[in-house]
């Protein structure tokens, strides 16, 4: 056997060697034992026969990849495929000096045609002179080959019957194979096979014979565009033949289809259908198809779509509203956009009044469509009025009772909250008495949005439980349970702190401090929304001073300021953080802030100038005390006070030997510029002589400078005489604005003459009221010794201080 392969291996190579050696082009020949095109799952073997000796290699594939191969001899090659189940490619190749080129081989692999089967036929009647019959049959599998598919048909005329005729197939899906061919009305019968082919085989099906008039389907109906009122629609079927059978089928915007069924014999080509019960203010779709009284239904027609008209709104709208805002001065309503089954129509506009039973009219407005609510002037016991206005009117009017008295006199109770994972029931405990027809409203809204994102649900008076649904995650919701009455009043049982899923914050809240003593008060705002992560159980202040010590101060919800006293000086840090269920949040913007040290001199001075001011003020409201304080101020005020330069007692000092001239600084007292000096002459008296300048003692009492009278001295005087005079100048140029001081040493042509009478007066009232006082100034322990000056002494040095009655004394 092996010898015999051999040689039928030599002989094939010579031959395709003499064939390439004629072409003058490849180094080799290749070629399959099996065949170009194998059967799929086969075996075989590939050879390549060089033209020179050489050492050959095989490859396969693209790229081409070298394959493991035997040798036949010193020209020829060979690889054994196995069970081949693709469409594999050979080449070889050899150094030949003369012959470069390799050689290459394409296989195919599939399987013959298996037979065709359920074929069928049926027969589209275009008008009374034909139509077309259209074919139909299976292929059982794939045979991987190019395939040819040829539709046999036989027609049967009334007397006789024609020779078979081929039609190609004209259509070809994964499974199922058509043609198609045009036969006159005169044909009765037909028979039709079908043959299919490919490189491994041929097949042929059963033939299968068909009477037209048992496969006759008519064409599908054109419809014209439907006429529409508010519910019902005609629609005009155009046919080409006469048919037995119409069906009409509709349906509304994301609806499925509902058959229409026409009744009785078609009579003409045309038919109008009229198609009732619709919805107004719908957009409907309509498909008609027509059959033959074989039951073959033609194919759907075009579909065609047209409204219907409006009507005005069947229903109230669905109101509701919150409680007066702004202490009673709105009200703000709310309703809900109707369905298109309620609203018939597109809504223009709304329309809100309200009216008093008292004063009439108080409120109407129109307003946009899109509008969803609106705030109205509030006012006790008026009624809200809302329409919803399309083409063709106002719905029935939907109304509120605005009043301040509850419907229940007690809150629903066991309101109970139970959360999942994509909504939340709320459910409730009826009262025991409910009147007839009471209703309950379920409320809802994301916390602090109920002006914004208000919504509700209606229930009537027997259900007891409400499942909210919408509900975002990480939100937190808040709302109230309503009962509301005829008159509809209503009573509100609020519940808030609703999440069906939480985490902690991802942010905490920013802080504001100010600072006052020891006391620093912190102010905040709420996180953004989405980053409270559900509902904010409660908020927690920390801080920590220089020294790391830390303090938290936990704060409710509620509050957006807290202050933090008793702080000891130093410096500290302060941030907040956030809690949900879920834990807290991370801190927020850290702050720093100094507590001072308080300083207690101002409260020192304050209480001292204060014990001062009171120990004057009981002073001045004793008669005795007031008269001496207000001798004293006298001397203050800088108003005709005689001028010492020019008293006689001046003027004699100045005649004796041994004068002395002093001169002093200016007194800086006055805002005006320095001028010169005045120089005065002093003459120093010897201590001996005492008749020049004797110095006169004054008793008690202080005495105006009035016209001058003499007055008897004391044994012991008030102040030990002095030889030199101070003297206090507002201007140094006028006599009559230099306020003089007393001194023990005063000239007796300087008192007028009505001072003793005064001092007999005063005497007597300070003997009534201080007995045990002898004077009101003490006496001073001063040196009596003359002073040497030395030169001239100017006036603005000779001052006369009223400060001197009060030195040294227990006052």
């Amino acid at each position: 056997m092996e010898a015999v392969v051999q040689t039928w291996a030599i002989i094939a190579a010579a031959v395709m060697l003499a064939v390439q050696l004629c072409a003058g082009e490849a180094s080799c020949s290749i070629w399959s034992s099996a065949g170009p095109v194998v059967h799929r799952g086969s075996s075989f073997e590939v050879f390549c026969t060089f033209r020179c000796k050489c050492k050959g290699s095989m490859n396969s594939g693209h790229p081409p990849t070298p394959q493991s191969h035997k040798e036949l001899n010193s020209t020829t090659i060979y690889k054994h495929i196995v069970n081949i189940t693709k469409n594999p490619t050979y080449s070889c190749e050899c150094d030949c000096s003369a012959f470069s080129d390799p050689c290459g081989l394409d296989i195919s692999s599939g399987y013959p045609p298996d037979i065709p089967h359920n074929v069928s036929c049926f027969y589209n009647v275009r008008n009374n002179e034909g139509g077309d019959v259209v074919c139909f049959w299976n292929r059982v599998r794939h045979t991987y080959l190019r395939d040819s598919s040829v539709l046999w048909v036989r027609p049967v005329y009334r007397n006789h019957t024609v020779g078979p005729v081929t039609y190609n197939v004209s259509s070809k899906t994964t499974n199922v194979s058509s043609a198609s061919l045009r036969v006159s009305s005169l044909v009765k019968l037909i028979s039709v096979w079908v043959q299919v082919q490919n490189q491994l085989g041929s097949e042929v099906s059963i033939t299968v014979n068909h009477a037209l008039s048992d496969i006759a389907v008519p064409m599908s109906p054109a419809l014209d565009r439907p006429e529409c009122s508010s519910r019902e629609c005609i629609i005009r079927v155009n046919q080409s033949v006469m048919t037995q059978h119409l069906q009409i089928q509709y349906k509304a915007e994301a609806q499925t289809w509902t058959a229409y069924p026409v009744s009785g014999v078609q009579m003409s080509l045309v038919q109008a259908q009229s198609i009732v019960s619709l919805e107004p203010s719908r957009l409907y779709h309509f498909r008609a198809r027509t059959g033959f009284s074989t039951n073959l239904w033609s194919q759907w027609s075009s579909v065609v779509s047209s409204w219907t008209q409006e009507e005005a709104p069947a229903r109230e709208l669905d109101v509701w509203y919150t409680e007066p805002v702004s202490d009673f001065k709105s009200l703000r309503v709310y309703w809900k956009v109707a369905n298109i089954s309620i609203a018939r129509g597109k809504i223009i506009d709304y329309k809100i009044r309200v009216y008093s039973q008292s004063s009439g009219l108080v409120f109407s407005v129109n307003i946009s469509a899109n509008a969803r609510s609106y705030s109205v002037p509030f006012c006790t016991n008026c009624e809200v009025t809302v329409w919803a206005c399309n083409s063709k009117g106002l719905s029935p009017p939907a109304r509120i009772t605005t009043q301040h008295t509850k419907g229940l006199s007690k809150p629903l109770k066991d309101i109970k909250v139970k959360a999942g994972n994509h909504s939340v029931t709320i459910s409730w405990r009826n009262p025991e008495t409910v009147p007839k027809h009471a209703a309950y409203v379920v409320e809802w809204y994301p916390q602090g949005l109920q002006l914004e994102e208000l919504r509700w649900v209606r229930l009537n008076r027997n259900v007891n439980c409400a499942v909210l649904t919408g509900v975002k995650h990480f939100e937190c919701y808040e709302g109230a349970v309503c009962a509301v009455y005829d008159d509809s009043s209503v009573s509100r049982t609020r519940f808030k702190g609703v999440a069906i899923v939480e985490s902690a914050p991802t942010a905490g809240p920013s802080v504001q401090e100010q600072v006052e003593g020891n006391k620093v008060k912190v102010t905040w705002m709420e996180i953004n929304r989405e980053q409270r992560g559900g509902c904010i159980t409660s908020y927690t202040i920390y801080i920590e001073n220089n020294s790391g010590d830390q303090w938290a101060y936990p704060i409710p919800t509620a509050d957006r300021a807290y202050t933090l006293t008793d702080l000891s000086p130093a410096g500290y840090t302060l941030w907040m953080t956030a809690s949900t269920a879920k834990g807290e949040g991370p801190a927020g913007q850290k702050v720093k802030f100094f507590i001072h040290e308080e300083t207690k001199l101002p409260f020192i001075v304050t209480a001292v100038v204060s014990v001062i001011a009171l120990f004057f003020l009981c002073l001045f409201w004793t008669s005795p005390a007031k008269q001496r304080l207000w001798v004293f101020f006298r001397y203050l005020i800088p108003d005709d006070v005689p001028d010492p330069a020019n008293s006689k007692w001046a003027k004699d000092c100045t005649q004796e030997k041994g004068k002395n001239k002093l001169s002093l600084q200016p007194h800086d007292c006055s805002v005006t510029e320095e001028e010169e000096p005045i120089l005065v002459d002093v003459e120093e008296l010897p201590k001996q002589n005492k008749e020049a300048c004797t110095p006169i003692s004054f008793s008690q009492q202080l005495l105006p400078q009035t016209s001058l009278i003499q007055i008897t001295e004391p044994d012991t005087p008030l102040y030990p005489p002095t030889t030199y005079i101070k003297s206090f100048s507002q201007d140094s140029e006028s006599s009559n604005h230099t306020q003089t001081s007393l001194d023990t040493n005063i000239p007796v042509d300087y008192l007028a003459s009505h001072i003793q009478e005064t001092m007999n007066e005063e005497q007597e009232d300070e003997d009534e009221d201080f007995p045990e006082m002898e004077s009101f100034f003490p006496s001073y322990n001063t040196s009596i010794e003359p002073l040497d000056f030395g030169g001239k002494l100017t006036l603005d040095a000779v001052k006369i201080s009223s400060s001197d009655f009060f030195q040294n004394n227990n006052f």
